[in-house]
């Protein structure tokens, strides 16, 4: 298992295009084959290669764990059916004006903590979907906790200003190891540089050698590979 780095579309913000799980991988078509492959490689999981209401943005749009994804108002039939065909998951597409559930939730497959201004029946089907507890919270006082923190079922990397109230509570719900770092040369919004899974990690391509140390020990992935 090993730490990557690597771009896309030119961008070092790799978390706001791309979604992983220990099951699946979640990447535009416009990303090249060379770049989906590498991915598919390191975190050992197919590839869908799909938009999300015709938007690149899928980290950003969606959220998942192994057992479920939730997806924005707007996606679209035939972005649905990719995911659908591709694994036998939860697809819960929420009937709300929130679109971004990518910054809104943070998830794995122990629990999820969501932005507290999401409304009660949205906590439970996005708890249905995900087939886990979930928890209203806030990171560094934020309530963009998906933006603000990456999560596997391994470990979580926050944003360096969380609280300690704030990290006791990830620490009881997602039921695994916790420290805080920055992305692609100090970045707090950790999630739009890093993806990851059990398997193993993809930071931006900005990342230095300090943050990957960071990423490596509470990911449980060691080493870096370009």
């Amino acid at each position: 298992m090993a730490i990557h780095l690597l771009d896309v579309f030119g961008s070092a913000s790799i978390g706001v295009y791309s979604l992983a799980t220990d099951r699946m991988l979640i990447v535009p078509p416009q990303v090249p084959d060379s770049k989906a492959k590498k991915l598919e490689e390191w975190l050992k999981v197919r590839a869908i290669r799909t938009t999300i209401g015709e938007s690149v943005l899928v980290g950003a749009l969606a959220c998942a764990n192994s057992n479920g994804i939730i997806l924005p108002h707007f996606a679209r039939t035939e972005e649905i059916q990719a995911i659908k065909s591709a694994l036998d998951i939860n697809v819960t597409v929420m009937d709300t004006r929130r679109t971004a559930y990518g910054n809104l939730v943070l998830a794995n497959d122990q629990g999820a903590i969501v932005d507290p201004r999401l409304k009660g029946r949205d906590e439970k089907t996005i708890a249905d979907t995900l087939n886990v507890e979930v928890v209203p919270a806030e990171i560094a006082g934020l309530p963009y906790v998906g933006a603000l923190a990456t999560a596997t079922n391994k470990g979580i990397l926050a944003h360096p200003l969380i609280k300690e109230e704030e990290q006791k509570i990830l620490m009881d719900v997602f039921k695994v190891r916790m420290d805080v770092g920055t992305v692609n040369c100090g970045i707090p919004y950790v999630a739009t540089g890093l993806i990851g899974n059990k398997y193993g990690a993809v930071a931006g391509s900005m990342t230095t050698g300090p943050e990957l140390f960071i990423i490596g020990h509470v990911l449980d992935v060691v080493g870096e590979d370009e």
